[in-house]
């Protein structure tokens, strides 16, 4: 008979009941399904932004589903839309009050490079004022991209060193 436990090569008989593991993975496993996003809507693409907490694509599938208005609750932050350089300065400002770890999504064709416009006004792409981790395509972007690019960004935090500020403190 082959039990569950068996399948995994785990024994409670012998090993007591104890999980081993290493702290950066369970640190990142632990970062990696609860990321708190700032939703930072600034144009049309707040609207598929909003979509994708909707029942039909489920953000909380993703461990993503609290968005949180306040960037001290926030580690991910998704630029959604058009940043103008009277919001660039805002946009940094908040960046900054988020905690660390965090991490940003430019989501959309003008959040990543200015998209169509090229005008005087908008900022050609957020990463000139925050470091971006994950881009997505589009104008605007389907959830299923916004999706997608959640997924990268876990990954992104899976393979990150989480506990290198811990032990040189």
């Amino acid at each position: 008979m082959v039990t569950a436990n068996s399948e995994l090569g785990y024994d409670s008989k012998i090993e007591g009941e104890v999980i081993v593991s290493r702290l950066d993975s369970v640190i990142n496993w632990i970062r990696t399904n609860s990321m708190w996003p700032m939703p930072m809507g600034l144009a049309c693409c707040a609207i598929e932004l909003m979509g994708v907490g909707a029942s039909r694509f489920d953000i909380a599938r993703f461990g993503a589903e609290v968005m949180r208005f306040s960037p001290r609750q926030a580690d991910c932050m998704i630029v959604a839309g058009t940043v103008t350089y009277k919001m660039a300065p805002q946009v940094r400002r908040i960046y900054d009050q988020m905690a660390a770890p965090k991490w940003v999504i430019a989501m959309g064709a003008c959040a990543s490079s200015g998209g169509m416009y090229r005008s005087y006004a908008t900022l050609q792409g957020v990463d000139r004022i925050v470091p971006v981790d994950v881009y997505i395509s589009g104008c605007p972007p389907r959830p299923e991209a916004l999706l997608d690019g959640l997924m990268k960004l876990q990954a992104k935090v899976k393979r990150e060193p989480s506990t290198k500020n811990l032990l040189s403190a």
